[in-house]
């Protein structure tokens, strides 16, 4: 199955609520139109989404000459059509991270987690990008047990990290999030959200203005370590790759890809709600994500939509009707949107690993790939980036960091991990329900 084009129309962003209202760019030529004098860069790029741009951008700032090659459209993929939730840390927690990686170590990843989210501010303060930045964002308990756990949670990471989190009874959850459903929360007032696609744009607007050579309909076929990138109809020469695909690698890098699963998640719009309405729903206009092992996350828009991401799927296409996959989970967090109109759904391709922490990776000489970022990946993509190019400029540490996490194979190869994957999702699903 061809990921990029299982779903999308090359050329096309899908029919979401961000591409809607996002200011898009004209569209970039292809690579195979530049003359043979053109066809060389100090660095080749491929993948335009938050990695990709985010160290193009670093690197045509240290004086690089930066070629980035995109398949599809510059943040076609998952960077711009997720749920645009931005929070400091790794995907995995603090307290289950040092029991996988040790306590010292996994400090230093918090550290590398505060520096992701500060990246993402700063690009915007920087660049002037006007992501519709809001602060706050609530996980919320679905089982009265994480309650409980929440409160041990803030506790660790108050004495520990010096990072406050505030606990939400029941009483406090009803007052923040208007949902019968939920028994607690956790609030972290330093995390936020962001129109995706604007945020995107808005580093490929940098890069640009910063010598950036961009190439859509540019897709890689192969890589010649020390030598260059082969797409259709072209080569381009460059001393340095660098590979940010996530979860649409196929088969162009075997180690990585055997390590980064593509799975797919789904978002609805709805119309426009009244102020009053919307504000029933989320009071203080955070973002929220709940505690089932198929997440709930949703937020509202700037002109007040709900934007609502759940339902899952096990194939690699998406499901015809969307907009009734996400309706589902919707109305059983808000009942009270049964009569409300959906305006937009669209799906996404996102890559996991089997830990859920990113899989950076040197591949070969002088060819780095950063992926695997698990649904997390707003600004540990964003920091991504910047982490590669210090290591393409010869300052690895961060880099190496990032690299030395554990990332293991998914177990029966490139024939069984597909299924072996979905009875593992179907059977927490069913947990989920219980």
């Amino acid at each position: 199955m061809d990921l990029l084009t299982a779903n999308d129309r090359p050329g096309h962003y899908p029919d979401s609520y961000y591409a809607a209202t996002a200011p898009l760019l004209d569209a970039f030529p292809p690579a195979a139109s530049l003359p043979q004098e053109a066809r060389r860069a100090d660095v080749a790029i491929v993948g335009a989404g938050y990695a990709g741009l985010s160290a193009a951008l670093c690197l045509a700032e240290a004086g690089y000459d930066v070629i980035v090659l995109e398949a599809n459209r510059v943040g076609a993929g998952a960077s711009g059509r997720n749920g645009g939730q931005v929070g400091p840390g790794q995907r995995v927690d603090q307290v289950s991270l040092e029991g996988m990686v040790g306590a010292s170590k996994a400090r230093a990843l918090w550290q590398v987690g505060l520096s992701a989210l500060e990246e993402v501010t700063s690009r915007c303060a920087t660049h002037h990008i006007d992501a519709e930045w809001q602060p706050g964002v609530i996980e919320a308990a679905h089982r009265p047990r994480f309650v409980s756990e929440f409160e041990e949670y803030a506790a660790h990471m108050g004495q520990h990290y010096g990072h406050e989190l505030e606990v939400l009874d029941r009483e406090g959850i009803q007052a923040h999030v208007g949902s019968p459903g939920y028994h607690g929360g956790l609030l972290d007032r330093q995390a936020g959200h962001l129109h995706p696609l604007k945020y995107l744009l808005g580093l490929a607007r940098a890069a640009v203005a910063a010598g950036v050579r961009i190439h859509e309909g540019s897709r890689v076929l192969d890589i010649t370590p020390g030598t260059g990138v082969q797409l259709e109809g072209a080569d381009i020469a460059a001393s340095h790759v660098l590979v940010c695909a996530n979860g649409y690698l196929g088969s162009l890098l075997p180690g990585p890809a055997a390590r980064t699963m593509p799975i797919n998640n789904f978002i609805a719009a709805t119309e426009p709600l009244s102020p009053d309405f919307a504000r029933s729903l989320i009071r203080d206009n955070h973002a929220v994500a709940d505690t089932r092992f198929v997440i709930n996350y949703f937020r509202l828009s700037q002109d007040l939509r709900m934007l609502f991401g759940g339902g899952e799927s096990y194939g690699w296409t998406f499901p015809r009707d969307i907009a009734a996959k996400v309706r589902r989970p919707m109305l059983e967090v808000y009942p009270q949107l049964a009569d409300t109109r959906i305006d937009y759904a669209w799906g996404g391709t996102l890559g996991i690993t089997m830990s859920r922490l990113p899989h950076f990776t040197r591949v070969g000489k002088d060819v780095l790939s950063v992926g695997g970022f698990s649904g997390h990946g707003v600004a540990l993509a964003t920091l991504a980036g910047r982490m590669a190019a210090e290591a393409i400029r010869g300052q690895a540490e961060r880099f190496d960091l990032m690299a030395s996490l554990p990332t293991p194979r998914f177990p029966g190869g490139r024939a069984l991990r597909h299924p072996l994957l979905v009875a593992g999702m179907v059977w927490y699903a069913l947990r989920d329900k219980l």
